[in-house]
């Protein structure tokens, strides 16, 4: 019988990291635990209110949100009809739809400025590579209901640290402004008269999108378009004065916060939203695919799905570039119990379920060896789990109501009453810490 496979571009997040000859693959769930309970900390400090959105919505959600003539509509969706015959669409960025639930359940109606964040799977039918798959996973943040430079830094100071408080150092923060839709227009025209004479030695994507979409010929990773584009006008030259006074705030407030950055005015998010700042944050460790984080304002996407005009600003953060440069950069190891319970005989085996139950509810990890082999085999196991202690219970310990504990550093043992080895749990949870070097 053929075994059945996952698809091409999906991965499994396994307890253990996934490698490939000497390179890592995926790294293991343990790193993903730390990211995600690292961000919500993160955010609960911002005083962010997690959202949670569909996985697919109406197709035209994205049709008009991101842009048709954007690749990720045009080439990578995961578009389907349903036996409703409704066009749905596996949803390939975060933004669109939570801006569609601040919609349709007015949450503009609270007043003032609602900041937001959410996270989970997205799908784009890309090739898949190291750090991109075709379903990926993200962490984001929108800020709803301001057009303070002020929330643009906010963000992009809660991005930075939160990839600092993950251990990251060498990463580079690029930052750019698309300006408004009549600087864009100005723009636009003045990129296509620059670009139309290297048609011909454009890329074939590039020359696609010399009339539909010039703007992103400058994000080409073409090297022979790179270097046509190099010479390109720069967008920072057709900034109105609103736009440049933004722009200029904002580079002076992060400055201010201490926040290095490097203007990039080839720097064009991949989305049609955008307006006014875009910013990127890359690793060099990561290769060709370097970007960790991306994000921008987008003032008119709300307007744009028939909601009052708010403007708006957010980033979104890649979870597998994130979590495969952490493991790259500090390698994990499955979490390890606290203790390892080993038994032998039915009334042991019985007493040690219960007792690793309670033990569990006193906040002490256990694992509970259910291999019913000799001890020497379950202490094999014990040494290889890495936990601090391992407690014994034979039949003679389960009639008389105590257990063994072996602290499997110093290889020192002693019996204790489980009773008192429940009621002093808080005790010896500090022993245990003291032991696997944590208190």
């Amino acid at each position: 019988m053929e075994l059945i496979q996952s698809l091409p571009g999906v991965e499994d997040i396994l307890p253990i990291p996934q490698q490939v000859g000497k390179d890592l693959k995926m790294a293991d769930s343990q790193v993903w635990q730390w990211v995600e309970a690292t961000a919500r900390e993160i955010f609960r400090r911002a005083a962010y209110r997690e959202i949670r959105t569909p996985a697919f919505e109406q197709t035209q959600l994205f049709e008009r949100g991101i842009g048709e003539a954007t690749d990720v509509v045009g080439k990578e969706m995961y578009t389907f009809v349903d036996r409703g015959d409704r066009s749905c669409t596996l949803r390939p960025e975060g933004t669109a739809g939570v801006v569609r639930a601040y919609i349709q359940h007015s949450l503009y109606a609270q007043g003032g400025v609602q900041r937001l964040w959410y996270g989970g799977p997205m799908f784009r039918y890309e090739r898949p590579q190291k750090g991109r798959q075709r379903q990926f996973h993200q962490i984001g943040v929108e800020v709803l209901g301001s057009s303070d430079p002020r929330a643009d830094v906010e963000v992009i100071a809660l991005a930075t640290d939160l990839l600092t408080t993950l251990g990251l150092q060498d990463l580079v923060f690029y930052l750019n402004s698309v300006g408004d839709r009549q600087d864009r227009d100005r723009y636009r025209q003045a990129l296509v008269d620059y670009l139309t004479p290297f048609k011909a030695d454009l890329d074939a994507d590039s020359q696609d999108r010399l009339s539909r979409n010039p703007l992103r010929i400058l994000d080409s990773k073409d090297p022979k378009t790179q270097a046509i584009a190099q010479d390109a006008p720069s967008i920072l030259d057709y900034l109105g004065d609103v736009s440049q006074h933004h722009f200029e705030r904002v580079c002076q407030q992060l400055s201010d916060l201490g926040i290095t950055f490097e203007l990039n005015p080839r720097l064009v998010r991949g989305l049609d939203y955008y307006t006014h700042t875009a910013f990127e944050i890359q690793s060099n460790d990561l290769g060709a695919q370097a970007t960790v984080c991306g994000g921008g304002r987008y003032d008119g996407l709300v307007q744009e799905l028939g909601g009052p005009h708010t403007p708006a600003v957010g980033w979104a953060i890649g979870l597998e570039r994130l979590t495969l440069l952490l493991a790259m950069l500090t390698p994990t190891s499955a979490t390890a119990p606290d203790v390892y319970l080993v038994s032998r005989g039915d009334r042991a085996e019985a007493n040690a379920l219960q007792l690793a139950q309670k033990l569990r509810q006193k906040g002490i990890a256990v694992e509970l060896d259910l291999s019913g082999a000799a001890f020497g085999k379950q202490f094999k196991r014990a040494d290889r789990s890495g936990a601090a202690a391992c407690l014994i219970v034979g039949d003679d310990e389960a009639a008389q109501g105590t257990v063994q504990i072996k602290w499997l550093g110093s290889g020192e043992q002693s019996s204790l009453a489980q009773a008192a080895l429940l009621q002093d749990a808080d005790a010896f949870q500090q022993q245990l810490r003291a032991a696997q070097g944590k208190g």
